[in-house]
């Protein structure tokens, strides 16, 4: 899973991927979608970014189909990693090779030419991701966000944001003035101590009933337990209430190969077969893993 000799040395302390996932128990419905993960270089090929906040270990596109074949999925969504800044090479590598079973979500810089939009959207890339995770990347100015966003609109990309619960009151009224389809990364990551019916999780279900162009992915599970593996169980209630009362605007993801976790490396098939505690019918998994990506990343084969 290493880079060449001297290429990169990984963070201290980083975990790395489980190379041997059980095999779920949970079959996924044909055609499902893993709608969140990441390939980070091989660092010898794909250098990463010289700003980057971490260094993970390698993994590859090659490694990422073999684990959705493992997990019994059709297709991919890959999303540029910070440490890959908005050099998208790697990701375009991975849709490039991928004979249409992936789409990305690119990491774009403000200076971004119209021409290399357009080759990104040839390639398969279907949005942009801007992170407001303060651990993982600079402060992020505002106005430039809201130039790209103007940008990518006419190509009919969106934009995926990634923050934490408690920084939502401050960036509520930005999120709202994005003019495009937003989709949030990991429900907000609400601290799953507190109630699912409480102050903070309900501004984030507020933003997607009074805006319906925003959409979440009930991902994660590993990121936002107290509880801990394998069953995440105080996840639960969190992802359920979103998939129930959004039906129509939720994703799914691995988040594969799990970058900056601390605590512990998730099992994938573990994963998998939490799927059915959020979507409990096969009418909302079909939704949350088939139709819900399919319409967003690859419209046009949609009836």
């Amino acid at each position: 899973m290493s880079a060449a000799p001297g290429a990169f040395e990984k963070t201290p302390g980083w975990l790395d991927w489980d190379s041997s996932p059980s095999r779920p128990a949970f079959v996924p419905p044909p055609g499902a979608v893993d709608a969140h993960c990441h390939v980070f270089g091989p660092g010898a090929q794909f250098p990463y970014a010289p700003q980057r906040k971490y260094t993970p270990c390698d993994a590859s596109r090659q490694q990422l189909v073999a684990l959705r074949e493992h997990l019994g999925f059709s297709r991919n969504v890959v999303v540029q990693a910070t440490c890959h800044g908005s050099d998208n090479r790697a990701l375009v590598d991975a849709l490039a090779n991928s004979d249409g079973t992936m789409r990305g979500i690119a990491g774009v810089a403000p200076d971004i030419r119209d021409e290399e939009l357009e080759e990104l959207d040839t390639a398969g890339v279907r949005g942009v991701r801007f992170n407001f995770v303060k651990r993982l990347v600079d402060a992020l100015p505002r106005e430039p966000l809201i130039e790209i966003a103007e940008r990518i609109a006419p190509l009919g990309w969106h934009i995926v944001i990634y923050f934490e619960a408690q920084e939502l009151p401050e960036l509520y009224e930005f999120f709202a003035s994005l003019p495009t389809t937003v989709v949030v990364d990991h429900m907000g990551r609400p601290d799953v101590s507190r109630p699912v019916d409480g102050a903070e999780f309900g501004l984030f279900l507020r933003l997607l009933r009074e805006h319906d162009n925003f959409w979440s992915k009930v991902t994660c599970p590993e990121r936002l337990s107290q509880s801990g593996p394998p069953d995440y169980s105080d996840v639960v209630p969190f992802g359920r209430r979103v998939v129930e009362e959004f039906p129509d605007r939720v994703l799914w993801g691995t988040d594969w190969p799990h970058p900056n976790m601390k605590t512990h490396m998730p099992d994938d098939g573990k994963l998998v077969d939490f799927i059915p505690k959020i979507a409990p019918t096969p009418k909302l998994q079909r939704k949350l893993l088939v139709d819900n990506p399919m319409r967003l990343y690859w419209p046009e084969e949609v009836n």
